[in-house]
């Protein structure tokens, strides 16, 4: 039973979707700790929440179209 290192394309799609969520994620909280210590503008602030939104919707599109191309290729 050999032990498969090569990566699929499709795993590795699930990598960067994971990434993306992650880093979003991970960049809105810093953007909302670092605006509230700097007295950044609620105007200014919500330019990062967009931002934060936009990642989490493409990763949500590009999860939807995994998981459609798995079911595709399934049989």
């Amino acid at each position: 039973m050999a032990i498969e290192t090569g990566k699929t394309d499709e795993q590795k799609r699930g990598r960067q979707i994971a990434l993306v969520i992650a880093g979003a994620g991970f960049a809105w909280i810093l953007a909302n700790i670092l605006g509230t210590l700097l007295g950044v503008s609620h105007r200014f602030m919500a330019l990062f929440d967009l931002a934060a939104l936009a990642a989490f919707v493409w990763a949500i599109w590009m999860v939807v179209g995994l998981w459609r191309e798995r079911k595709t290729h399934k049989d």
